[in-house]
């Protein structure tokens, strides 16, 4: 199980990204293990990046993504 910190140091997005995407359904909902503690499972966070990379494995990464624009 990943907290908070932990996916955001392997996705890099924004905290309020994060949860957008996830409200969104465009990655793993997070499961709450105490009224305070919120935490994703490893494997669907893997298997995320795997599915995201499979779609596009040319796609840029980080600033300055859209050159060729």
């Amino acid at each position: 199980m990943l907290n908070e910190p932990q996916v955001l140091a392997i996705i890099p997005v924004s905290r309020t990204t994060l949860y957008r995407m996830e409200r969104a359904g465009r990655f793993p909902k997070s499961t709450y293990i105490s009224p305070n503690r919120r935490v994703w499972f490893e494997d669907e966070i893997v298997a995320w990046q795997n599915a995201v990379n499979e779609f596009n494995p040319n796609r840029g990464r980080g600033k300055g993504r859209r050159t060729g624009v």
